[in-house]
């Protein structure tokens, strides 16, 4: 597999804006020829029969049920709006739809 190239890492910190010396460049390019290769290893041990993940472990949802709880009026939580239309926010449009 070619390695990156300083140019290459040179292109991509210009569309990051971002301002590498040149020995930042030589650097980096090594760096991310490393974590290419490594993610290339991985993919070939990475057999058909194992789905993708995003975490390691299995997660399950955490949080707590729903409850209806006691909460503001429609008047109260508008009460400070600098603006208001039919019991909500009104704010000034922005897409140029009605």
């Amino acid at each position: 597999m070619p390695g990156i190239t300083r140019e290459e890492v040179a292109h991509l910190a210009r569309l990051a804006r971002l301002e590498l010396r040149d020995e930042e460049l030589d650097h980096f390019a090594t760096q991310l020829d490393d974590i290419i290769g490594a993610v290339a290893r991985v993919s070939e041990v990475a057999e058909q029969d194992v789905p993708p993940t995003s975490h390691p472990l299995p997660l399950t949802n955490v949080m707590r049920p729903d409850e209806v709880r006691p909460s503001l009026t429609p008047e109260q939580a508008l009460s400070g709006a600098p603006a208001q239309e039919q019991q909500r926010f009104k704010v000034p449009q922005i897409l140029g739809e009605e």
